[in-house]
């Protein structure tokens, strides 16, 4: 996107309690979507999995924003969970062993894509209760963070 010529990104401009606050909603949308998701019917998990997904990447983002992490080099990570776990563990935030290698699965499996654009791939994931684990932790680890900043 540009705007008089010059190249902008969405969320530039946003602060780090801004991108806490999506992150939030989309975990809320998540936890909505879960209660549909039916393992018997593998696309039917597809949307939870998409806004639990990005709900991650979006706690990830506002914890390192937060840490002084900019935009633009959150943006040249992509959508790559390993990336954005490994900095935010170094800049303080403690995972769980297994919450970390789910995280690094999904990177590795690009689950991301696989929910979005991949409807033949859906039955090759983790169990649903794995995705709903991950996405608790993150947010409760993140939140941490936010209330101690406040």
């Amino acid at each position: 996107m540009s705007a008089e010529g010059h190249k902008f990104f969405p969320g530039d401009e946003a602060s780090p309690q801004q991108v806490f606050e999506l992150a939030d909603e989309y975990c809320r949308a998540a936890k909505q979507l879960r209660e549909s998701a039916s393992p018997k019917r593998p696309l039917s998990c597809a949307p939870f999995r998409l806004a639990a997904i990005h709900a991650v990447e979006l706690y990830f983002n506002a914890f390192l924003r937060m840490r002084g992490v900019s935009s633009s080099t959150l943006r040249g990570m992509k959508h790559d969970l390993t990336s954005r776990r490994v900095e935010a563990d170094g800049k303080g935030l403690k995972l769980k062993k297994k919450t970390a290698e789910h995280l690094d699965m999904m990177s590795k499996t690009r689950e991301y894509l696989v929910m979005r654009y991949g409807p033949e791939l859906t039955v090759a994931v983790p169990p649903l209760n794995r995705t709903e684990a991950t996405l608790t932790e993150v947010a409760h680890k993140v939140s941490e963070h936010f209330k101690t900043k406040a």
